[in-house]
């Protein structure tokens, strides 16, 4: 049974009722983030619990020490830890001197919590009876600002209501933070000051290794029945934290509050020997405007991310819920704004996988970030991989490769691969082909062709360098052959030939040679240069060709499909369906071997091919491949149950593609895969807008048009999504009578609907 005990609301995670069981799972579900910086749902006060602390700062990483037991050569010398942060949201409680710990609380009723996704804010409220037996009421509301994304905000509301009491607040900052995933217990920060000036409290601390200097601060103050209670507090200051206390007389049944305005700033925005004076700008600024105002500004800042980022879903809570969780999580941890910047598997919801990027940015993330932001931001993310291009080359070179063929990282913060373990950090070469693939899906997606000369063509010709090298010549097949490598299926290590792995390696060889073509045509500036840089010629050139032309791809005449690698039919052959119920997740149930050994595949792998490719394959092609494949799929990898809700809407499986729509979309709410309390599964969150978009609307680019094939799952009355298409908004709404199609903006534009064409015409509503 999958957790349940989230409410279905079409705007708002809520839980109801307090169980110790789920405070880590709610952590991470509840998580808030603005881009720059994000953190689980922690308790504001003290709670003594099995509790997972989590703040992050977007960018901010220490190279944790590789851990193996034996060393191969080529290893990475770290893995790339996204930081746990300096604390800035604890607040202290206490109640005639009693601790407010819900841990130790004799009573905990009516808990409420809610992730309000319209206006971005976390809410919290309960009763609870203190083991002195006081009765209190409590009310907390935190938001991080997206208009000023260095600051936090916090509310903590709390009522006697059985009898008058003494309530002290102690809001603090600390900096002796742990990492809860790190390999040798090292500690990641050194603080370097700890400072008070008024009411104002910092610490600086530094990033051992990275050297990140990092300034968190805070600002209180305190009210009664809504009026600030002017008083000077108690302050603390140890080591590594500093600490305020002030303490207020509270008959029964009236609140008293503090207002907390807390954050980070860095040195990646501000000078090292500024943090302090940047810090006290962004408080001087947070009072000034007042609470209210800045929840205020959060709403509105929230409404214009919805206002092109939503999808609407009529007649299903659940579904809908889904999608808008979805949206609101990608937009919480990557807003665009910063091209230093990547999307990390967990965003701010936890530390697991580490790393700020991996190849789930180009494969799944980059379609979301065009279609409902500007183009630039997809541009940004493409750019992100061309500055890390040199790194890129330095990977390569450790494992052999040479004349500057590039392999990009698994796992990365700065280019450097920081994957330890060897069959993903060696062998899960297909992640440079996705690099290709973002370049090609951006520019035929926005029309922006310049990206290719500017920057694209040059990581094309160090990955097709790669491809080419990496390739070798089989005699007994008479082909090109790839050898030791994992594909997407990474329930499958070190095979020969998995046919995605060598299809995307011989496409990206091709697409290169034919851009290389058109930048000579219509670019020859640009086309010398690169020319000179790389010190390609028409020789080297010939060999790639030759490899493409005759690369090797597992074939069975018997089924009449691709073998996702050589030796796939050795296997026994059992549909997940048959397996029991209580073997899963087999990655949680069987060990390493039995898993290798068996037909079960993690993640879609040959039908990742056929997702990417769809227009080299026929529709009956592609049946037969799902046919075969799917029933062997377990779905244990995030990024699988996308790619099959696209794929069976596209054959028509409107019963089949709402299933993995629901899987995908729900996946963390509902805990499919039993470890949420690790994070959430960010990056193929923006796979579930592609269901949607892609799957039930069918969009495609076709002759340079966009065009939609809608269809609608029989729970839904209606949907509706936006795309920005070359800077025309386009409204699409479908119900199970008609689809609807407005254009904003002032040009006309052509698209295809059902395959025929449609002319749009700006603020105009065309029914098909």
């Amino acid at each position: 049974m999958n957790q349940d005990y989230i409410k279905p609301d079409a705007w708002s995670i809520i839980e109801e009722g307090f169980d110790k069981g789920r405070v880590k799972s709610s952590e991470s579900l509840f998580s808030i983030g603005n881009g720059a910086m994000g953190q689980r749902a922690n308790f504001e006060e003290q709670y003594s619990g099995p509790s997972f602390q989590g703040s992050y700062i977007g960018g901010v990483y220490y190279p944790d020490k590789t851990k193996v037991g034996w060393w191969k050569n080529g290893y990475p010398e770290y893995f790339a830890k996204v930081l746990n942060a300096p604390n800035w949201i604890g607040i202290n409680v206490f109640v005639d001197g009693e601790t407010l710990d819900l841990n130790t609380c004799r009573e905990v009723r009516n808990f409420r919590r809610e992730l309000n996704m319209k206006e971005g804010y976390l809410a919290r409220s309960f009763e609870a009876v203190l083991p002195n037996g006081i009765e209190v009421e409590v009310k907390a509301l935190r938001f991080l600002s997206i208009e000023d994304d260095e600051l936090g905000a916090i509310r903590f509301e709390i009522t006697p209501i059985s009898t008058d009491a003494e309530i002290r607040f102690e809001p603090y900052l600390d900096g002796s933070i742990t990492n809860t995933d790190a390999n040798w217990e090292e500690r990641f920060w050194e603080t370097l000051e700890v400072k008070t000036k008024s009411e104002k409290g910092f610490v600086v601390s530094k990033t051992l290794k990275t050297g990140f200097h990092v300034g968190t601060y805070m600002q209180s103050e305190i009210q009664l029945e809504g009026k600030e209670v002017s008083q000077k507090p108690e302050i603390k200051t140890g080591e590594d934290s500093v600490s305020f206390s002030y303490s207020v007389a509270v008959q029964k049944g009236k609140t008293t509050a503090i207002i907390k305005y807390a954050g980070y700033v860095t040195d990646m925005n501000h000078k090292e020997s500024e943090l302090i004076q940047a810090a006290s700008g962004v408080l001087d600024k947070a009072v000034d405007k007042g609470f209210e105002k800045l929840k205020e500004d959060q709403k509105k800042a929230w409404a214009k991310i919805w206002e092109m980022a939503d999808i609407t879903i009529d007649g299903d809570v659940m579904a809908q819920q889904g999608i808008r969780f979805n949206i609101f999580q990608l937009n919480q941890t990557y807003l665009g704004k910063d091209a230093r910047l990547n999307i990390g598997p967990k965003g701010f919801t936890g530390e697991k996988y580490g790393g700020s990027t991996y190849w789930d940015t180009e494969a799944y993330c980059i379609p979301f970030y065009m279609a409902t932001k500007d183009q630039q931001v997809a541009r940004n993310l493409l750019t992100y991989r061309y500055n890390h291009l040199e790194k890129a080359k330095e990977n390569a070179s450790k494992l052999g490769f040479s004349n500057g063929a590039a392999l990009y990282p698994m796992v990365t913060m700065n280019g450097e691969e920081s994957h330890n373990e060897w069959e993903i950090t060696f062998e899960e070469i297909h992640r440079n082909g996705a690099m290709v693939f973002a370049i090609y899906n951006y520019v035929r997606f926005t029309g922006d062709f310049d990206y290719i000369p500017e920057k694209g063509l040059e990581v094309m010709i160090a990955i097709a360098r790669f491809w080419h090298q990496r390739a070798n010549f089989s005699k007994e097949k008479n082909k090109y052959v790839i050898l030791g490598v994992t594909g997407p299926n990474e329930y499958e290590n070190n095979v020969h030939n998995n046919w995605y792995t060598n299809y995307i390696g011989k496409w990206c060889i091709e697409y290169c040679l034919e851009m290389i073509d058109k930048v000579k045509d219509g670019f020859e500036d640009d086309y010398h240069r690169i020319m000179g840089l790389t010190s390609l010629n028409e020789g080297e050139m010939a060999e790639w060709k030759e490899v493409a032309e005759e690369m090797y791809f597992p074939y069975s005449e018997e089924y009449g499909v691709f073998l996702q690698q050589d030796g796939f039919l050795d296997k026994e052959i059992i549909p997940v369906a048959e397996l029991d119920k209580t073997q899963r997740p087999i990655n949680q149930k069987w060990s390493w071997d039995r898993i290798l050994r068996s037909c079960y595949i993690k993640q879609a792998d040959v039908l990742q091919g056929f997702y990417f490719f769809e227009d080299h394959f026929s529709k009956e092609e592609l049946e037969k491949h799902f046919d075969f494949y799917e029933p062997l799929t377990v779905h244990e990898s995030s990024l699988s149950p996308c790619v099959h809700s696209i794929q069976a809407a596209l054959l028509g499986r409107m019963k089949q593609a709402y299933e993995f729509y629901l899987r995908t979309s729900r996946l963390d709410l509902d805990d499919y895969n039993k470890e949420v309390e690790q994070g959430c599964h960010i990056t193929s969150m923006a796979g579930t807008w592609m269901s949607i978009v892609e799957g039930f609307g069918g969009m495609r680019i076709e002759d340079d048009k966009l065009s939609f094939n809608l269809q609608i799952p029989q729970q839904w009355n209606a949907y509706s999504f936006k795309i920005n298409f070359r800077d025309r908004i386009l409204k699409i709404n479908v119900t199970n009578e008609k689809s609807e199609f407005s254009l904003e903006g002032e040009a006309s534009l052509e698209i295809i609907v059902n395959g025929k064409n449609v002319e749009l015409h700006p603020n105009n509503t065309v029914s098909v």
